[in-house]
Order: structure tokens, then C-alpha cells, then sequence
């Protein structure tokens, strides 16, 4: 997706609060005693979409597409290969993150914040709740004594636990209450956009949809741009404005929720539709699991053409040998496929109207 596209043309009159442009994130490979560079894992591979003001867009795909890479550079937790970062600091200025080095990134930090998929392991043991959440407050020279701890009991109160849990430690707490932990942390310092990487993928199922539920809540109280990174589409559905569908570090899909699970355009996506599974226990074990044969291309050796050929049940010769151009198949919905046309592909509700006629 190049930056002059129409994919990232705001539709918003106050226009994106984030667009990335182009992004690549290359890893080296170091092999021999001498730890020699003999090649780059391109874990971002040309990235390019943008984030309007108090959206959410979701970046869905299989593990190692480049989706929590994507997150980290565009939180400065990694340093981009290449490519551009540009946020909206205000109506009338815009700067590349990409840019910046870490001094000059400082006052931005506060502004783009991370939830992290480990609850466990994100939260230091050796620390109580009130130095964890209120850390940032105070090296950021926010809050300090009883200031601070009136911040964090207030932070702890809004995510749904009470104020005197900030003299505990993260033993004491359930992974859903330590992920409402890692909520209030990233809610401290009053940012604009939070990037979620896998926020509930190590939940209950039933402590997913409070999550969920209590996301939503603050993004429509605080006004929270939300990039929610998941491989999971059935959360993705309740959350989610827009998805972006990666595959091997590149976008293969991205629309509105309603419109990518409605209607395909990529054989990828419909492979993932198809893995969700279906509530209705008649819908179960009806034969209509799409498999992808094979394995997933190495980032560090992709293949030629198209990355997904070799699991595509509708690869052909072009595929092999030229890679598809994003293209714009409907308004606002753009796809990496060559005859993304000419397939018939089932959305999700189809899948299950299948499963249901198999039955």
C-alpha cells in the first residue's frame, strides 16, 4: 500500500491521528564465530495504513506475520529499518516518529502507550501496584507523595478494582485483574492512541469479554485511538472499526470489520474466517475448515510472486512470479491479489449458513 493511496486518504475531516507509511522492520542474521550478517529477517515488509482519531483498527494474522513488530515500531520500542511514522500532534502539525531518536521522542511516549499480551510477565513481581502504575506519573513529573497515590487509586477504581489494592504485588491478582492492571499503567499519563498487543489472548474467555467490554468503555469516555493487535477474529469483530489482515510482514487485506467478514477478497482471509469457531454446536465439525497445506513462508527466505502461493488452493503460474499490487476492489476495502475479482470466497456468516446446510 503506497502512501499516496487512496488507503490512506483520511476520511475524517481532522484526518489520521497515526499514518505509517511504507514501513519495513529487517532483523540480521548473524552466523559463524565472527557473528557475520549473512541476510535480514523482514519482519515488516512495506507496511502503510493509517489510524483516524478514536478508531480501532485490528492487525490480525498467524503468529510471526509482523503484527507485534508493526506495534513496537510504531511505539518506538523498535527503531524502523525504513519508512515513515507521521502523527498528529495537532490541527496543524504532523512529525515522523521514525525520525526522532530518544531524547525527542520523550514527550511523545506519553502519548502512545502499550498494553502488553503477558499479564504475568509484564507486571514486575518485586514491585506494588502503586510503583508499577505510578512509575510514569513520576518520572514524568505528573504527580508525586499523596497526589500520586490519590492518581493511581483513581486509575485502579476506573479499571474496576479497588483503590486499596495499590500496596499489593502482582501475586495477589488474577490475570484478568493483572491485565486491568496493565490497562490503568497505560491509561496514567492520559495518551491518545494505546496500542493493545494481544490484550486478552492469554485470558478466560469469560475475562476476555469484560476486557473487551471495559476497552471499549474508556476508549468512548477518554476518546482512545486503539491499534489492537490479535490473531483471534472473533474478538476482533466486537472491537474493531477497521481490520488489517498481515501475512509474512505484508497487508493482504484491510476494509471495515463488517465488510472483511461479509465479503473476502483474499483466500487468506477466508482461511481465517473459516477457524473461528462457531457457537452453535450445530454449526461444529461440519466439514467447512478451510486447512492451508504447507508452511508458512520464511520471513528470512520468502518465496517469489505472491508470499501466500505456496498455500493457495487457487495459485497460477503469475502468482509465482509477480507480486500482487494492493488494489481497490470496493470503497475503502483493498486487497494483495491478482484475482481477488474472480474468486467466489464465503464471508463468515456464509461459512456457517454452509455448515448448517451440511448438517
Amino acid at each position: 500500500m503506497k502512501p499516496d493511496s487512496a488507503v490512506n486518504a483520511p476520511v475524517d475531516s481532522r484526518g489520521p491521528l497515526l499514518e505509517v507509511r511504507n514501513l519495513h522492520m529487517r532483523f540480521p542474521i548473524r552466523r559463524g564465530m565472527m557473528r557475520r550478517t549473512v541476510g535480514y529477517v523482514h519482519a515488516v515488509n512495506d507496511v502503510s495504513f493509517y489510524i483516524l482519531p478514536g478508531e480501532t483498527l485490528s492487525l490480525v494474522g498467524e503468529s510471526g506475520c509482523g503484527k507485534t513488530t508493526t506495534g513496537r515500531c510504531i511505539a518506538r520500542v523498535y527503531s524502523p529499518s525504513s519508512g515513515q511514522i507521521i502523527y498528529r500532534v495537532d490541527e496543524q502539525e504532523t512529525i515522523d516518529l521514525a525520525e526522532l531518536d530518544n531524547r525527542e521522542l520523550r514527550p511523545f511516549r506519553r502519548q502512545i502507550r502499550m498494553i502488553f499480551q503477558d499479564p504475568f510477565s509484564s507486571l514486575n513481581p518485586r514491585l506494588p501496584i502503586l510503583q508499577i502504575i505510578g512509575e510514569s506519573l513520576k518520572v514524568n513529573r505528573v504527580a508525586s507523595g499523596s497526589e500520586l497515590e490519590d492518581r493511581v487509586a483513581m486509575l485502579l477504581q476506573r479499571v474496576g478494582l479497588r483503590p486499596e489494592y495499590i500496596r499489593r504485588y502482582p501475586h495477589a491478582f488474577s490475570g484478568g485483574e493483572r491485565q486491568r492492571i496493565g490497562i490503568a499503567r497505560a491509561l496514567a499519563l492520559n495518551p491518545r492512541l494505546i496500542v493493545a498487543d494481544e490484550a486478552v489472548s492469554a485470558l478466560d474467555v469469560s475475562v476476555q469479554a469484560q476486557i473487551l467490554n471495559l476497552l471499549q468503555d474508556l476508549q468512548e469516555e477518554f476518546n482512545l485511538t486503539y491499534l489492537f493487535i490479535a490473531h483471534d477474529l472473533s474478538v476482533v469483530e466486537h472491537i474493531s472499526h477497521r481490520v488489517a489482515v498481515m501475512y509474512v510482514g505484508k497487508i493482504v487485506e484491510l476494509a471495515s470489520t463488517e465488510e472483511l467478514f461479509n465479503n473476502p477478497l483474499h483466500p487468506y482471509t477466508e482461511a481465517l474466517l473459516s477457524a473461528v469457531p462457531k457457537p452453535d454446536p450445530r454449526l461444529r465439525n461440519k466439514g467447512v475448515r478451510i486447512r492451508l497445506e504447507g508452511e508458512v513462508a520464511d520471513p528470512g527466505n520468502p518465496p517469489g510472486g505472491c508470499y501466500f502461493h505456496p498455500r493457495c488452493r487457487f495459485a497460477q503460474d503469475r502468482c509465482r512470479l509477480e507480486e500482487p499490487p494492493v488494489r481497490e476492489l470496493g470503497q475503502n476495502h483493498w486487497v494483495a491479489c491478482h484475482f481477488a475479482e474472480e474468486l467466489e470466497l464465503r464471508g463468515f456468516e456464509s461459512i456457517g449458513a454452509a455448515s448448517n446446510d451440511i448438517g
